[in-house]
């Protein structure tokens, strides 16, 4: 059985971060590992250690107090089941800024490599659940899904150039061995610094 197509976790970021201005972006578990490892920047917002599933509702905040100024966050598949119904939250703010995306590799990737339940391997009919169409079921109109990573880089101008707030699903490779991030510096200390970037810029 031929495995459907992944692009790498890293080199997906990576696309992100080379286009990346002056959006806030927000990364979580496994996204905020590889993120931190592209440098860093005043309006990161590395959300480790991390309520999981908390991310798009810390994202949609930021979105509602920063209007003119976007907000991208990297969520991962098993933390936007930890939380669906933030979609229906984001959706009923409609944040023309807020840009949404799943880094889908079907595992919980930094708490043993477990499967997901929404991951073919793991349900009995051997199915799949289907992000996208979650998404556009709670209302987000601007959607997309991306697993080639040529396809991602050349389409990601037009991605983040939508008006929102936008889904994206990113069909990724698990990491071998990936780790639980390590916060960068005490959140409170973090979320002060954020403050003042978004003043002072």
């Amino acid at each position: 059985m031929t495995s459907p197509p992944q692009m790498p976790l890293p080199a997906a970021l990576e696309v992100l971060h080379n286009v990346r201005t002056d959006q806030i972006v927000i990364t979580t578990m496994g996204s905020a590992r590889e993120w931190m490892q592209l440098g860093s920047d005043p309006l990161d917002f590395v959300y480790a250690p991390s309520a999981m599933g908390e991310a798009p509702a810390v994202g949609l905040g930021l979105a509602l107090a920063q209007p003119d100024r976007q907000v991208i966050v990297c969520n991962g598949d098993g933390c936007m089941l930890m939380n669906l119904g933030s979609l229906v939250t984001v959706t009923a703010q409609a944040p023309q800024n807020y840009v949404l995306i799943v880094f889908d590799n079907g595992h919980y990737e930094v708490t043993g490599m477990q499967q997901t339940a929404a991951s073919a391997d793991a349900r009995h009919r051997g199915d799949t659940i289907d992000f996208c169409a979650t998404a556009r079921g709670c209302g987000f109109t601007s959607v997309y899904k991306f697993s080639d990573l040529n396809t991602w880089r050349d389409s990601i101008a037009t991605v983040l150039g939508e008006t929102g707030p936008t889904f994206v699903l990113l069909k990724v490779a698990p990491v071998p061995g990936g780790a639980v991030p390590r916060s960068p510096a005490p959140p409170a200390e973090r979320a002060v610094a954020l403050r003042e970037a978004l003043t002072n810029s």
